[in-house]
């Protein structure tokens, strides 16, 4: 049975079935392991872990004076809470279709790629990064997300290990374009904000390869030179004669927390800007729906659940909320059971409700087969959905039903 208890109450001889919290603010990168050492107990309550789930099948029981929370009461909870914000959320304004803007997004991605691959190498030989280069790029970004910002944020969420670092600046990017027009920021400062998440990660050219790409659990060591990127991605930006306030910003605190219990800084509260907020938040959304050498990647509603159940402490309430707004609930990608008994996959937001997306039926649960796949706005439908559901679990490739 799996059980969310709090750290104090861990002993040696549970089974950690998953640490509560971004994996990128710990080492503890694998997703379960057995409790077997005192000192792996300390280094939880170090790196202010507040939370785990344990499995009592596979270990020891919580004490009984101990406060334990079920996964259902859990997700009960959390589903609740993002209903809420769901339903206030403003009405999306008339967007191009997503199969024109899919065309337009795959040329952009391409070209960005290749840019950013450019822009990075040329930064490890020890040249300034050219700041109007990225300029450019985010640009050709913004005008993709305003015409329909589900094209490229579904595109540059299908991202391998080997282009990771550089994909995850484009998608991080369109994030925090995405959550601008959300928060209503005027153009300069959200291009800057564009900007600002297409360099936050530069500093990781600097992490050796054996890290940065290591599969198994970091030592305290190897994580001590993790966190060192956000700093050195500051110090060479600070060469950059073009550079602005907010990419400097972004870079150097984009892994701190509200709590003031992230890095380099441990800056907290009203210390960190609107951006470095913004930042955190996108960072770690692209972060766990990627696929990555140590971990598998999460599904976009599964992923908003998990941030939303981290998010005290870690993000900023308000611009999480503002967020959820933004990709909707059901983000593009997400497996959903409709009240028909079909299975369809999201591919789209609609103007009138981040309850009722376009999906893609395909599948009868019914009579357990594949149907002829067929798009539904649900907003235009009395069908409607009744649950997210994990694809794994149903040995469904999305890929192949999906609009990409």
């Amino acid at each position: 049975m799996l059980k969310k208890i709090k750290v104090q109450d861990i002993q040696v001889g549970m089974y950690i079935h998953e640490v509560c919290g971004s994996w990128m603010d710990h080492p503890f990168w694998q997703k379960a392991f057995k409790l077997t050492k005192e000192k792996d107990l300390k280094a939880l309550s170090a790196y202010h872990i507040k939370e785990v789930w344990i499995d009592t099948d596979k270990g020891l029981d919580v004490g009984a004076d101990a406060t334990s929370v079920s996964v259902e009461e859990e997700k009960t909870q959390i589903n609740s809470k993002l209903q809420q914000i769901a339903a206030q959320a403003k009405k999306l304004i008339p967007r191009a279709s997503l199969q024109d803007e899919l065309v337009r997004a795959r040329k952009i991605l391409s070209k960005a790629k290749k840019g950013v691959i450019s822009m990075f190498n040329e930064a490890r030989m020890g040249k300034a990064v050219e700041v109007g280069h990225a300029a450019e790029m985010v640009e050709e970004i913004n005008q993709s997300i305003t015409r329909n910002p589900d094209a490229l944020l579904s595109l540059v969420r299908m991202k391998n290990a080997t282009d990771y670092t550089y994909m995850h600046s484009i998608a991080v990017s369109g994030l925090m374009l995405a959550l601008g027009k959300e928060l209503g920021l005027d153009s300069a400062l959200l291009h800057e904000a564009g900007i600002a998440g297409l360099l936050h990660d530069v500093g990781k050219i600097f992490v050796p390869g054996k890290i940065l790409n290591k599969t198994g659990q970091l030592t305290s060591e190897e994580f001590a030179i993790m966190k060192t990127h956000p700093q050195q991605g500051w110090d060479l930006l600070k060469r950059s004669h073009d550079i602005n306030d907010i990419a400097l910003d972004v870079c150097l605190h984009h892994h701190e927390r509200i709590d003031g219990k992230g890095y380099p800084n441990q800056l907290s509260g009203e210390a960190l800007s609107l951006f470095a907020r913004m930042g955190a938040i996108c960072d770690v959304y692209d972060a766990i729906t990627s696929t990555r050498c140590y971990k598998a990647s999460w599904e976009p509603a599964e992923s908003l659940r998990k941030m939303a159940e981290w998010k005290e402490g870690q993000f900023d309430e308000t611009l999480f909320s503002a967020f959820v707004k933004t990709i909707g609930i059901y983000p593009s990608g997400t497996l959903v059971k409709l009240k028909s008994g079909r299975l369809a996959v999201v591919t789209e937001q609609t103007e009138a409700s981040l309850l009722k997306p376009v999906v893609k039926v395909f599948f009868s649960t019914n009579s357990m087969a594949h149907i002829m796949p067929q798009v539904v706005d649900l907003s235009q439908s009395p069908d409607t959905i009744i649950s997210k559901e994990d694809p794994q679990q149903w040995g469904f490739d999305l890929g192949k039903y999906t609009a990409l």
